[in-house]
């Protein structure tokens, strides 16, 4: 029996046909927006300010088991690897560098007249991940330990240059592009964190009470082996639940303004894609292994689309150009995640040996002529 034919009879019905659900879930999504009346308006009901409920719930309840999965016993022995170093500071180069400044540079080419669509897209490249990017983490097997870092990471900075970084690309280098263009934005740090608390900070507390608390009590056994897979299950659920609720939301913009959206789209597919194997290239010059080379690629080309709606919505209004943009964000990374878990797999498969270590003759490739 092959590898690949092992590794398919391991996974469950759920997981084995992922891309279908997901897929299925957007369609359901969609539908129910445009033909079921009430349905986008009943769900805009139940918000608080500028956060949905029912997408809270999903994601809170998604994210609760991958972080439930990690083992914070070993965080420190991941800190201090030799190579940790490097790890985080190619992670926080990509996030708050390369990242917010290829965004903004896509939205200038392909939406200058399109200022709204424009500076939605914008605040979509600054908000990093901090929640999804755990799903998409744990389906394509990355390191769940290094990817816990590094949302944690990208929690604080965010808190700390959300506001600052998007005064600077909306107001100061847009005017300097294209004089006029510059738009005053103002966007308090107490929203950004109030985002990171729901959203990272709920499932994160539950994910460290629960195997504290479980894993003693009732034996690593029974949790590693019978709870989490129940969990991980439920955090597939949520996430097709959470699709769902985000397509109905949004269904009769996707067909009402069906050129509109693939204007926005297309951007936003070159960038989930350029981050990705970018990262991925630097992983494999770095000499990361394929677990953290994953992580780290799934951080860098994930985006907090929450936290971009809620600041499109809360400054330009739920009616503005501004949040359509930031609402097309979820649902293109949506799918272009999910196509690039399947592409990591091959990266794993082409460039990697069975313990996920990166093959000599990759490493020599990449590393250029003259190497030994």
């Amino acid at each position: 029996m092959t590898e690949g034919v092992a590794v398919t009879k391991k996974l469950s019905f759920l997981n084995r046909y992922l891309t279908i659900w997901i897929f299925l879930a957007m369609f359901i999504g969609v539908g129910l927006g445009v033909l079921v009346p009430g349905v986008a308006d009943a769900l805009d009901d139940l918000s608080v300010g500028t956060t949905s409920i029912p997408i809270a719930i999903g994601l809170i309840l998604m994210m609760f088991p991958p972080l439930a999965k990690v083992k914070y016993e070993d965080l420190g022995k991941l800190t201090s690897q030799p190579e940790s170093k490097r790890m985080f500071a190619t992670s926080l180069a990509l996030n708050y560098v390369v990242g917010p400044l290829l965004m903004f540079a896509l939205a200038w080419i392909f939406l200058p007249d399109q200022p709204e669509y424009r500076i939605g897209l914008i605040l979509t490249g600054l908000a990093r991940c901090i929640a999804m990017v755990l799903v998409w983490n744990q389906l394509a097997e990355g390191d769940s330990e290094y990817v816990a870092v590094l949302v944690a990471l990208n929690s604080i900075f965010q808190i700390a240059m959300y506001s600052f970084y998007a005064y600077f690309l909306i107001s100061v280098a847009s005017e300097w592009i294209s004089p006029g263009s510059g738009v005053d934005v103002d966007i308090s740090i107490w929203s950004i964190a109030t985002s990171v608390i729901i959203y990272l900070g709920i499932p994160f507390f539950g994910g460290i009470v629960a195997r504290y608390t479980l894993r003693p009590r009732k034996g690593a056994d029974w949790y590693d082996n019978k709870f989490m897979p129940v969990m991980g299950k439920m955090s597939l659920l949520a996430l097709l639940f959470t699709i769902v609720v985000m397509f109905s939301l949004k269904g009769d913009y996707i067909v009402e303004l069906p050129f509109d959206v693939v204007r926005v789209a297309i951007p936003l597919l070159i960038y989930f894609m350029t981050m990705f194997l970018l990262s991925f290239y630097l992983s494999m010059r770095l000499k990361f292994d394929y677990p953290h080379a994953t992580a780290q690629s799934f951080t860098a080309a994930s985006n907090n689309f929450e936290l971009a709606i809620a600041v499109a919505i809360g400054i330009f209004g739920i009616g503005s150009g501004v949040a359509f943009a930031a609402v097309i964000g979820p649902l293109v990374e949506v799918p272009a995640l999910i196509s690039l878990v399947n592409l990591a797999f091959w990266f794993r498969k082409r460039y990697y040996d069975k313990d996920g270590k990166l093959l000599s003759k990759t490493i020599s490739r990449s590393a250029g002529p003259g190497t030994k």
